[in-house]
């Protein structure tokens, strides 16, 4: 029924050239409904890493959705950080940092920001959420056509994962994946950790997944540059890692995930009108 293949973390400055130029081509010689690129896409946030990276996304096929990560912010610079963290990110990419979305009849997605140009605190890669922006995204989700994938993406996992290398560190991450699993979410596409996952979220319900990509980069964390391929069908959502050998894409782990099912049917999906209790009661 429908098929995004979702890219993270290419770190434009420390990209691996040749699983890019791999990545491309597959793109374009695999049938989707969205390519999906969840944050990082340059390093450091210098211009001419944008420039590189908004190279390479346009010349990803359409349709596709981008989101932004803790890495593209300027990083050197203070009163960007300050002021408008995301500007070169809009600028490169054409894609809002904010409350950005993608809908079809097979798939809907909703961007929500998870990094911050700064924090109060010392660690500055690590992320946030905020329940205005979470009650926005739930909102909007709750409208998606009946029978289409719902998905939330965001650049870091709001639940921490047991076995990746880093954390997300989600400041009320846990709060948020709640609302998202109450608006029927299916999927919460992440990048951060450079390792592929999927795996049920342990709250509400357990019928929304956490779905985490590998890199495109240099910077591997015990997992070869690679993304995923998600299809679905009625029953089931198949997430499929693929890793570059050096030669090609081949697949790595494969992750087959029973689908919600009831937003596949109007009386029994979230109501598109009425917020659930956790949204209503989200302060």
């Amino acid at each position: 029924m429908g098929r995004v293949l979702q890219f993270s973390d290419v770190h434009f400055g420390c990209e691996h050239k040749h699983a890019c130029a791999a990545a491309l081509d597959y793109a374009h010689a695999t049938p989707n409904d969205l390519v999906l690129i969840t944050g990082d896409i340059t390093q450091k946030g210098y211009p001419d890493e944008f420039t590189a990276a908004g190279e390479w996304m346009r010349a990803m096929p359409e349709p596709r959705f981008v989101i932004v990560g803790n890495h593209d912010v300027p990083y050197w610079d203070a009163v960007a950080r300050l002021l408008h963290p995301w500007r070169a990110f809009e600028t490169a990419t054409g894609f809002p940092a904010h409350d950005g979305q993608f809908r079809s009849d097979a798939v809907m997605v909703r961007g929500v920001v998870t990094a911050r140009g700064w924090q109060a605190r010392p660690n500055w890669s690590k992320g946030v959420i905020d329940l205005d922006q979470t009650r926005r995204a739930a909102e909007a989700l709750r409208q998606a056509p009946i029978g289409a994938l719902r998905i939330l993406a965001c650049h870091h996992p709001l639940i921490e994962m047991v076995g990746t290398p880093m954390t997300g560190d989600v400041k009320r991450g846990d709060e948020a994946a709640l609302i998202f699993a109450e608006a029927g979410v299916d999927l919460i596409m992440t990048g951060h950790v450079h390792v592929p996952f999927a795996m049920p979220i342990p709250l509400a319900d357990h019928c929304s997944y956490a779905v985490g990509c590998g890199t495109l980069s240099h910077r591997e964390r015990g997992a070869p540059p690679g993304f995923n391929q998600i299809d679905w069908d009625a029953k089931t959502i198949t997430v499929t890692a693929l890793a570059w050998d050096g030669a090609s894409y081949r697949s790595h782990q494969v992750w087959r995930l029973p689908r919600r099912q009831d937003t596949r049917k109007a009386a029994t999906a979230p109501s598109p009108v009425e917020p659930g209790a956790l949204e209503k009661a989200a302060v």
